[in-house]
């Protein structure tokens, strides 16, 4: 699988979807408190200065992409080593996406996928930006079980595009659509806990959206028709613009 806006496309909307899952938003107030007074003990101040707390979240961003672009790359290397098997990787690929979104639409709850292995503690703040980027670390370790059937879906394209570039670039596209929310809540906290509060129910249905879409990625998999629809959108885009 070549690279393309639809795939890149679709790696940022599940980094996206996986910021407004409903096992990430609502502690993101938490997270972002957390960077808030690792900034202010920084600072010696009582209160919180947004742009210092934005460059805190700045290194833990970069510390969870750090992990998933690592994942990205390394699954496709794995698909470099099985190129002879592309086909039947993406048919069993399609297979794992759309177990994936089932359990995300609520059909067929997967245990193993509402495990969460949160840690409840952070880093010494003695260490300064290096505690913020462990912070990253340990959210993407923590929270990688409760993300996993979006992420799952993103490292399975990887896996199937057998080029180490495509697996980083997808991984990154994927990390940019988590990380770019996260910032903004990170300079305007409050909006975020009230969007949470007005909205907090349709974070379930949102949930579910995700779910039919996985499934729907899942199928274009099994059927090997997501690279044609890649390569039309392409030519589509190309026919536009020239």
């Amino acid at each position: 699988m070549d690279l393309s806006i639809f795939s890149i496309t679709t790696a940022f909307l599940a980094g996206l979807a996986s910021f407004l899952s409903p096992c990430v938003l609502p502690l993101v107030p938490a997270y972002v408190g957390y960077l808030g007074g690792r900034s202010a003990f920084e600072d010696g101040k009582n209160k919180h200065d947004r742009w210092l707390v934005f460059s805190h979240g700045l290194a833990f961003v970069v510390g969870f992409s750090l992990v998933f672009i690592t994942l990205g790359i390394a699954a496709s290397a794995v698909g470099g080593l099985l190129q002879s098997a592309t086909e039947w990787l993406e048919k069993i690929g399609g297979l794992i996406v759309i177990i994936f979104g089932l359990h995300m639409t609520g059909i067929w709850k997967i245990p193993l996928l509402q495990y969460d292995t949160r840690k409840q503690t952070g880093p010494s703040r003695n260490l300064g930006y290096l505690s913020s980027f462990l912070m990253g670390i340990f959210f993407s370790a923590g929270w990688s079980p409760c993300v996993g059937p979006v992420l799952g879906a993103i490292l399975t394209l990887s896996l199937n595009g057998g080029s180490v570039v495509t697996g980083g670039t997808l991984l990154a596209s994927y990390s940019a659509g988590l990380s770019i929310p996260f910032l903004v809540a990170a300079l305007g906290m409050g909006w975020v806990t009230t969007t949470l509060r007005k909205y907090g129910k349709a974070l379930h249905y949102l949930e579910i959206a995700m779910g039919v879409i996985l499934i729907l990625v899942g199928g274009l998999l099994f059927f090997g028709l997501f690279e044609t629809i890649s390569i039309y959108l392409q030519r589509f885009g190309n026919f536009v613009g020239g």
